[in-house]
Formats: structure tokens, sequence, C-alpha cells
């Protein structure tokens, strides 16, 4: 089993489907080839540049305890490919997976269908979910909208967008209303979305809506649940936390029965690993956060969560990020900042780092824990499980 999955580990990150090529022609063709599981699937689909893995791992969670059989497909995974395709909380099994990769890999080289590595994961949660007749599969996008794979569904119980801000402006453009049409390629005709009054995309997903036949929900502040009862923390997460309870109000309209104590369990019980996560034993925070905004608002909760303090940060990312705009907006002159280079093709090396730093900065090999000052680990998903293997964390 465990071969098999490592082999199906090897293909995910080889070279030929390791990389990015939005589109719905590949995808559309080798679900062609399995019989389009997802025509037999109802969907809630989720898009935005920050939040919106948050957002489905609390509607997921929320789901569970009313239903046996809610499927959820997100992306990134921290520590195992298996992380990101779960039924009721649980993820795929090893063996499973593999067999899956495996065929459907095999299947696209035989009919020459250049698949990425994205279009074969949604392709295996698609089959999977079917497979085991999920009620609903709440569904992540995995870039944008328009042309991610994810969006080859053709209707949705609803869609969600949550926080647009400047990310992947290369392949999703370089203004907010510009990345907003991309992701609002999700809503589907006649299909609700439900998006936050401060969005900053607002106007654009109206606009997209209302051409679409789409009614638009608006998720407000002032919900009746105090954001301090879910096991999410993070100033940040009350937008997300908003947006999802929209959500629940209109899946009770449309004939769902989720009682306020559902709403209660869930929330106390979601997890969503390294997003504001604070390990007490070793006074570390991991947080995911991989662009600009998502660094000024994990700033904005250590401030919050912890007032007065200064942190001991630990900071790496991919290239393609707009490196130099997090730096600014994390670390100030009473902090320290350690950068890590870790084992990726496109990672930034130390010394990249260093320079876009305007304070004194260290690299990570000179990085000694002290007991009475927070380590905050952030900058990118892809370097947390070598980085914590690295410290000894479990």
């Amino acid at each position: 089993m465990n071969h098999d999955y490592q082999k199906a580990v090897d293909i995910l990150t080889s070279q030929g489907k390791f990389y990015i090529n939005l589109g719905l022609e590949r995808i559309s063709a080798i679900l062609d080839l399995i019989g389009n599981p997802q025509n037999n699937l109802k969907f809630i689909h989720v898009a935005g540049t920050n939040g919106k893995g948050s957002v489905c791992a609390m509607l997921s969670s929320i789901l569970c305890s009313l239903s046996p059989s809610i499927g959820l497909f997100t992306s990134p995974h921290v520590f195992e490919y298996t992380e990101r395709i779960k039924i009721n909380d649980i993820e795929i099994e090893k063996n499973v997976f593999a067999k899956k990769v495996i065929k459907i890999t095999k299947l696209a080289q035989k009919n020459d269908i250049r698949l990425t590595e994205f279009e074969i994961l949604t392709a295996v949660a698609f089959e999977y979910f079917a497979e085991n007749n999920v009620d609903i599969a709440v569904l992540e996008t995995g870039l944008g909208g328009r042309l991610d794979a994810t969006n080859v569904i053709e209707k949705n119980i609803c869609s969600i967008i949550t926080h647009i801000d400047f990310d992947h402006t290369e392949r999703l453009g370089e203004t907010i209303e510009k990345i907003a049409r991309e992701k609002a390629g999700i809503i589907k005709e006649k299909c609700p979305v439900i998006i936050s009054d401060k969005n900053l995309g607002f106007k654009t997903i109206q606009q997209i809506a209302k051409e679409k036949n789409s009614e638009l929900l608006i998720a407000k502040a002032g919900r009746n649940f105090p954001a301090e009862n879910s096991a999410l923390q993070g100033n940040y997460q009350r937008e997300n936390l908003e947006l999802v309870l929209t959500a629940i109000e209109f899946l009770r309209k449309k004939g769902f029965d989720v009682p306020q104590e559902a709403i209660q369990t869930g929330l106390k019980n979601v997890k969503h690993p390294c997003r504001f996560e604070y390990l007490k034993e070793e006074n570390i925070l991991i947080d995911g956060a991989h662009n600009p905004n998502g660094i000024r608002a994990l700033r904005e909760s250590l401030d919050s969560y912890f007032p007065g303090q200064n942190f001991k940060f630990i900071f790496g990312c991919l290239k393609n990020k707009n490196y130099p705009e997090m730096i600014k907006n994390l670390v100030t002159p009473k902090d320290e900042i350690y950068f890590y280079h870790f084992d990726n093709k496109n990672a930034c090396s130390c010394e990249e780092l260093a320079k876009a730093c305007k304070f004194n900065s260290k690299p990570f090999s000179e990085f000694k824990k002290n007991d009475n000052i927070l380590t905050v680990v952030c900058g990118s998903f892809y370097m947390i499980k070598e980085l914590l293997s690295k410290m000894g964390i479990k």
C-alpha cells in the first residue's frame, strides 16, 4: 500500500504534472472517460483569495454533524495529499487514493490528455464522492475560478466568494476588478452566490450575479454566533464565519434542517491546521498566510491576541509572491526574523528575502527557540511540513 501511495505522490510531484495550466478542456476530457461523476453530485463551490479553505472547513464541520455523507475537497495539503479529499472529515485512504491516481493517470496517457497535478486530484475527488453517494460536496477552487478545474461543474447549490485581494496577478490580472471577474467565474446561471459586503470585488461580483440571474446573498457583520466559540481563531476568521452563517441560513430556506446546536458543535470541533494554530506546549504559532493580504491579517491578529509582545518570525515563500510587501506587512523593528529556504525549486533563497527586508534578518540556521518569546511560522504552506520536522515538532 505504501509503495503504491509513494508511486502516486511521485506522479503528482513530477515535472510532467506539478505545474499550473488553467483551462477546462483536459479535466472535461478525463471526466468524460470516467462517466462524468460530477454530474451526480450537489456542490457548494467556494472561490476567493484568502479564507476559502477556512470557509470550506467550517461548512463541512457543521454539515457533518447532520448528514452521514459530506464530501470536502480543499488545497493545498500540509502533510499528506489525502488531507485534500475527505468524507465526513475522514481522509481518503492512502491505498484508495493511490489506485485512483494511478488509474486516472494511465487513462489520461492512453488518450493523450496531459493532466496537471490539480486536475488529477479533482478527478479523483469527483469519482470518490460519487462512488460514496455524498449528499453535498464542499468544493474549494485551486486557483482563480473561471478556468479552475473544479469549475467543470455545471450547477451548484450555491457559490461563495471569500475575501478578494492581490495574488497570482500574473494569471488572474493586476486589478481587483480583473481578479474578481476570474473568481466570479464560478457563479452559475440562477444559482445563488454569497459574498461579504466588505469584499473589495463586491461591485464586480454583483454585476456578474445580475448577468447570470443569480441571487446575491450578502453576509453582513453582527451574526448571532460569537467568533471566540469557533475553533478557528484569528480576527480574519470573522468575515469567513459571516459567510458560513449566511450559507447555513440559505440552506435552511432550501429545506435543509440545520439546528443551532449543529452550528455550535461544528464550529467548536472544526479542524483546519496551520491557520492561526497555536501550539501552546511549544509556544509556536503556525499560519499559512502566503500573500500580502494574508500576512497583513496575520499581523493584525497577532497584535490583537498578543498585545504589546514582540515575536520571532520564521518566514519562507515562493519567488512568484510579492515577498517585499509581505515582509513589510509582517515585521516591526522590535521583532526578530529568520528566513528559511525550503526544498522547492521555486522557493526564495535566504539572500533574496534578506535583500527585501529593511530590518536585520538571519537565516534559519541561526534560529534558537526562546520559550518566553512567541515563534511565528508563516509564508508558505509548502514549507511547513519540512520546517516542523527540522524543529522536531510532530
